[in-house]
């Protein structure tokens, strides 16, 4: 079997701003879309809380850090990056708009125009990351995927529309640029994450993504093979790591450090006699104590996260249709037993989401942790994404344009108000 060729190759740099973890990858692109990674990068993160920057000069410090392991690993100069976005700030919105067909052929102009109706919002707070088109529906014909060129006089557009808060978004932007980096995109992590996870029947049957995190769970719902419904709840690992110190009274970084090496989902699958040397605090001696303490806790926590996502879905109105079930990806996914107790509590088929099928240096990144940074090289090489942005363009010309391009006016504008 003859390996594909590279040699007319674009690189392609992801980069997941974690709670707990920077995450740098870098990739090798050829001219089908194709990619082999060629560079990793891994720090522990600071300046970052559930998803939001809380310190520039902690953030792109860690930043830098990962990025230069990544160059060191890879030979690659990175310079631009396809940047992911999280926390509570996120919101998604299903809309729809509606615009009557100006000739005999729906065309570009009409797409714009339609799109632009769906866009509307009333969300002062909060702008656009991403519009994912769903369907067109052409003179009530619905499930329309490329209505160019079609014959009709009404063209209707169903959207699903990602927001977010503008600073959050610009403080990223800042951390990035200070760490010498240009952002190509911002992109929503549990969308990049199901890009490298999720497979298209799960998509076409309708499948919840749900991406475990440090400081959040993010969420995102497929049905017919689009999202149509995202949301971040301010619940992961680290609440999980917590309840441990507290618990068993303990420092935090022991409590990570047997949450890791001993942590189970559900108690009864503890043996009984089983127990954990916990080192002592301040000079006091080691402790023995009962491993099913320790899934007591870890236990306790992971229901009520799932109890809450749920709920969610519940309210969502999509769960009937999630023919799929779950796939649960990030760092927390790699817990034992997790999968038992998420179908405990969501009644629903679940799987781990691992990035799978890759080139390069794929031991390093198959795993569910980097989910969201190979989604991120998934996004970055997919030129097909269906995905519209509107600029509003006085020449009226580039009727559809990138979001990077809506995404670095946006960010130009806002630090200009300053």
């Amino acid at each position: 079997m003859q390996e594909e060729s590279y040699d007319d190759k674009r690189v392609i740099v992801g980069l997941d701003i974690g709670t707990t973890k920077i995450c740098v990858i870098a990739a090798d692109v050829n001219e089908d879309g194709e990619f082999r990674i060629v560079g990793v990068g891994k720090t522990n993160s600071e300046g970052l809380n559930r998803g939001v920057v809380t310190n520039i000069r902690s953030a792109v410090k860690s930043i830098r850090k990962a990025v230069d392991e990544c160059e060191l690993k890879s030979g690659i100069e990175i310079e631009n990056v396809f940047a992911g976005i999280a926390g509570h700030h996120i919101v998604g919105l299903n809309k729809e708009g509606v615009v009557a067909v100006t000739g005999n052929t729906i065309t570009e102009s009409d797409i714009q125009r339609v799109v632009e109706a769906a866009r509307a919002t009333n969300s002062p707070d909060k702008e656009i990351i991403h519009t994912l088109t769903q369907e067109y529906i052409v003179d009530g014909q619905d499930g329309v995927i490329d209505p160019i060129g079609m014959a009709g006089k009404r063209l209707e557009a169903r959207v699903h529309l990602i927001l977010g808060s503008v600073s959050s978004a610009a403080n990223i932007v800042q951390c990035c640029n200070d760490a010498n980096l240009n952002v190509q995109n911002i992109v929503l992590e549990p969308f990049a994450s199901s890009l490298a996870v999720l497979d298209e029947q799960e998509k076409e049957l309708g499948v919840v993504l749900l991406d475990i995190g440090g400081g959040t769970s993010d969420m995102v719902i497929y049905k017919n093979g689009s999202i149509v419904h995202t949301s971040v709840l301010p619940l992961g690992g680290n609440q999980v790591t917590n309840d441990i110190a507290i618990g068993l009274r303990t420092t935090k970084s022991e409590a990570l450090r047997i949450k890791h090496d001993y942590g189970v989902a559900l108690v009864n699958k503890v043996k009984e006699g089983e127990v954990i040397n916990l080192k002592g605090i301040a000079g006091r001696d080691d402790r023995v104590i009962d491993k099913r303490l320790l899934a007591e806790v870890i236990e306790a926590r992971f229901r009520e996260i799932f109890d809450l996502i749920q709920n969610e879905i519940n309210s969502s109105g999509f769960g009937p249709n999630c023919a799929a079930g779950m796939v649960i990806t990030g760092g927390s996914a790699m817990m034992t037993n997790l999968v038992d107790l998420a179908e405990d509590v969501v009644k629903m088929p679940v799987r781990i989401g691992s990035p799978n099928n890759i080139k390069g240096l794929s031991d390093l990144v198959e795993s569910p942790e980097f989910a969201t940074a190979v989604g991120l090289i998934h996004y970055g090489a997919n030129i097909d994404l269906k995905e519209t942005t509107v600029l509003k363009n006085t020449n009226n010309e580039g009727l559809l344009v990138s979001i990077s391009q809506n995404f670095k006016s946006l960010i130009k504008s806002f630090f200009n108000l300053f």
